[in-house]
């Protein structure tokens, strides 16, 4: 449980939420080294960003781990837009597994569309963070997705929303009595 002090604003996720994520790969370094991550699979984006370096860049670059940006939404960059041409793509994707690139206006491809489970029509949006290749990242996400979501990231998912629940249930810790303080 961490205490978040900077807002939420769009685009700087990574500067609000990196510094914590960084220091649970380096405590997990120390207390358990033999299960380094060999990579990680990032709830956001990589270099599908405003600025080219969203929070799997930053994660990926600060860790020196191979980083994949995986996002539900589609942020609107170099020209990329939910436009209708955006809809008949995701239209086209009629199975688990099927993809389309996502080239911006200035003909670079900056990440990969990915239906990843035959029961949703809501693609996800994987993208390079770092020391990844997109087809790689694409093979990676699409290995590890059981429904919409990847596993790793929907169990993360799961289990910090129970956590929180579990703390904002339980009784506040009470001294025993009788103690003197």
């Amino acid at each position: 449980m961490v205490a978040v002090s900077a807002p939420y604003v769009a685009g700087f996720l990574a500067f609000r939420e990196v510094p914590f994520l960084v220091e649970s790969v380096q405590r997990l370094e120390q207390e358990k080294p033999e299960l380094r991550p060999q990579v990680l699979l990032v709830d956001g984006n990589g270099l599908l960003h405003q600025r080219g370096f969203g929070v799997a860049c930053h994660l990926g670059v600060l860790t020196d781990l191979p980083c994949v940006g995986v996002a539900k939404n589609l942020l609107h960059v170099d020209g990329l837009v939910k436009d209708e041409l955006h809809k008949e793509q995701i239209r086209s994707l009629q199975k688990k597994g099927d993809t389309f690139p996502l080239t911006g206006t200035s003909g670079a491809v900056l990440g990969m569309a990915l239906r990843s489970c035959n029961n949703s029509y809501k693609p996800l949006y994987i993208s390079v963070g770092h020391r990844i290749c997109l087809e790689t990242a694409v093979r990676l996400v699409k290995s590890c997705c059981k429904y919409r979501i990847p596993e790793p990231i929907r169990q993360a998912d799961i289990r910090s929303r129970a956590y929180i629940q579990k703390q904002m249930c339980s009784p506040p810790a009470v001294a025993p009595s009788g103690l003197k303080r």
